[in-house]
């Protein structure tokens, strides 16, 4: 660890770009070492401390060198600390963009600029994170191989990763030959969970909505929530759990996005579970659907599925019609209305093959609203349905839509009145539902 190494001269540069890229290049260069010694001792991998301890020593050693040779200049060295770390330990030059304030998600195409989503349709390009596509390719596999829940596969077998990041955030990424090129996405979730309230104030429920949603819960009505992709589903999902209170939640998903588990501020009893691939030998694969099922011998008194889009489905359906009553999941669609299509595609195709009237019946008994996320041309997001499902006939759901908002309302409205079940529970928590159309 003492062989002297020529430094760059972060100063000689002319330039802040130029600097940047200096430092940059040193940061990777020392990364290297420390790679390099952690391949001798890998005991020391596991170590944060460790690590930064090793850092320090070969910092100081390069401002020794730097110091022999009379080209010591002034060095941003926290900041090369943090680059360093986040070369080893994380995402290298990622990690910047992931601390940014206010960025929800970050889409990275190879070595082109990086582009961040702020949300409400504002995105800004950043500097590449990365000098070549390889090296994208290379990074996203050193994030799988440290995975929170055991080592993940990242190569030509397997090019599509989904994983949780140690932050909680969610990654997924694709590699070339799959994709015309590597792509990488970051889902980043707010650091304090939003309520109910912070979602009126940002306009995306209003009054009506917000009193029908918080009765919904307190009645224990089953419920999807579906919209777009990044629509909100998850955020709104979030927001009405977080009126519960003294509950047991088991919560089922592919990537720990929800973060339940994660939070301080409630006494839910929440018990996270999440699904696994399969190993490289193709064994190991823990699916959606055997974790639901799971959660009812766990004496739930509601089960959360993140997202339901495959054979779950049957199960998450069979858990809300088998008394977990106040259950809810997300699900990709386009309305209110197509929910019900794509719930009996769902279930056509998982291994039970169930028939359109038989996954009628059974979408029937078990579910009681689908709330709809639409989003207006500006890229903000609102509650636009509310949908009461009634029963069925034949191989058709029967539902009525109890709440409506178009896309240049500032809010919304009842336009007809729950029926059945629905009204019954919504009366006994004493919703009263005023201002029907």
């Amino acid at each position: 660890m003492t062989t002297m190494h020529q430094v760059p001269d972060l100063t000689s540069a002319s330039g802040e770009a130029i600097v940047e890229d200096s430092l940059r290049a040193a940061a990777v260069e020392l990364a290297g070492r420390v790679t390099e010694h952690l391949v001798t001792h890998p005991e020391e991998s596991a170590d944060p401390d460790a690590v930064g301890q090793l850092v320090d020593q070969l910092l100081e050693e390069r401002a020794r060198t730097a110091l022999v040779q009379g080209t010591r200049g002034t060095v941003d060295e926290p900041r090369l600390r943090r680059l360093v770390l986040d070369h080893v330990l994380g995402l290298g030059p990622v990690e910047e963009l992931l601390v940014e304030p206010g960025v929800q998600n970050i889409h990275i195409t190879g070595n082109d600029p990086a582009v961040v989503d702020f949300g409400g349709g504002r995105r800004e390009h950043r500097a590449p994170v990365v000098a070549t596509d390889d090296e994208l390719v290379a990074l996203v596999q050193r994030a799988a191989a440290r995975a929170p829940g055991g080592e993940r596969r990242f190569d030509v077998s397997a090019p599509i990763l989904s994983m949780e990041l140690p932050g909680g955030e969610r990654l997924s990424a694709v590699m070339p030959g799959v994709a015309a090129r590597p792509t990488l996405t970051i889902r980043r979730h707010p650091t304090q969970h939003l309520r109910l309230r912070d979602l009126a104030r940002s306009g995306m429920v209003d009054q009506t909505v917000q009193e029908l949603l918080r009765a919904a819960v307190r009645a224990r009505l089953n419920l999807l929530i579906s919209g777009a992709t990044n629509s909100g589903k998850t955020t709104l999902l979030r927001a009405m759990l977080g009126t519960l209170e003294g509950e047991r939640l088991i919560t089922v998903e592919d990537a720990f996005e929800l973060g339940l588990h994660r939070s301080a501020d409630t006494d839910l009893d929440v018990q996270a579970l999440q699904g696994r691939p399969a190993n490289v030998e193709g064994i190991g694969e823990v699916a959606l659907a055997e974790l639901v099922r799971a959660a009812l011998r766990m004496c739930p008194d509601r089960v959360i599925v993140g997202e339901t889009r495959g054979p779950e489905t049957i199960a998450l359906l069979n858990a809300m019609s088998m008394g977990s009553d106040g259950s809810m999941s997300t699900i990709h669609a386009s309305s209110s209305q197509q929910v019900f299509a794509k719930l009996a595609a769902y279930c056509a195709q998982s291994p039970e093959r169930l028939t359109a009237s038989a996954t009628a019946s059974l979408v029937g008994a078990a579910l009681h609203l689908v709330v709809h996320i639409d989003t207006t041309p500006e890229g903000e997001r609102y509650v636009a349905s509310v949908r009461e499902v009634v029963g069925a006939e034949g191989e058709q759901v029967i539902s009525n839509e109890i709440y409506l908002r178009t896309p240049d309302a500032s809010s919304g409205g009842l336009v007809c009145a729950p029926s059945g079940m629905v009204a019954d529970r919504l009366d006994r928590v004493g919703y009263s539902g005023r201002g029907w159309a």
